[in-house]
């Protein structure tokens, strides 16, 4: 684990309530981020292949969110603190703590991956490494949803998030990093700030591609 991964996980552990109090019921005034997680349930359940992991899942009420739009979902985050808030809140789901660039899921098994805000921490350098290995854990056809803070300009922004050191991203520039690793993206979006930071909320939705086997 690296020094910003031990950062991260102990600021994490030491706001859990705070924060499961703050972002609980977020979505119920988000309807653009309830949307689009919407849109990526319905599509994932199109592909018959259930099975969704919800990563840095945080307190979990998203994992449930999945669980009631009809996916098999389970959490991962690097807090263990978070899991296991996450647990006592929803017992009935299953959460384990797990670093998201060592995703403990076997290759090409998983229908869905969202990642809501929980890339954000991710050094730019380390990013493409991370995404590859969402790609791994996809079953052809799997989708992949992320959400992040939206910049203007080329280039990723560091800025100071209130858990932890965190970037923003333009839109343009992290749908290439998807692109990069061999996911088709299938659809955008970004609209008002939702922070006092005056940053974009942003949401990208990808694809892995199924290969058609070649007759001979």
């Amino acid at each position: 684990m690296t020094v910003h991964q031990e950062e991260t996980r102990a600021a994490y552990d030491g706001v859990v309530e705070l924060y499961a109090s703050m972002f609980a019921d977020r979505l119920e005034t988000r309807p653009f981020a309830r949307n689009m997680i919407g849109t990526f349930a319905e599509l994932v359940r199109a592909t018959g292949n259930l099975r969704a992991a919800d990563v840095g899942c945080g307190p979990g009420h998203l994992t449930a969110m999945l669980r009631d739009l009809g996916l098999d979902a389970f959490g991962l985050d690097l807090s263990p603190v978070m899991v296991e808030h996450a647990r006592r809140a929803h017992p009935a789901l299953r959460f384990e703590e797990a670093r998201m660039e060592a995703l403990p899921v076997e290759d090409g098994t998983l229908g869905g991956v969202l990642a809501h805000y929980s890339m954000i921490h991710t050094p730019p350098g380390e990013l493409p490494a991370l995404l590859a290995e969402q790609v791994r854990a996809l079953a052809p056809g799997g989708l992949l949803l992320v959400s992040f803070f939206g910049t203007d300009g080329s280039t990723p922004v560091r800025f100071d998030h209130k858990v932890a050191p965190a970037y923003s991203w333009p839109v343009d520039r992290f749908a290439e990093l998807l692109a990069g690793v061999g996911l088709d993206v299938v659809a955008r979006l970004l609209h008002d700030p939702a922070s006092e930071r005056g940053f974009l909320d942003a949401h990208v939705l990808a694809r892995l591609p199924v290969v058609s086997g070649v007759v001979t």
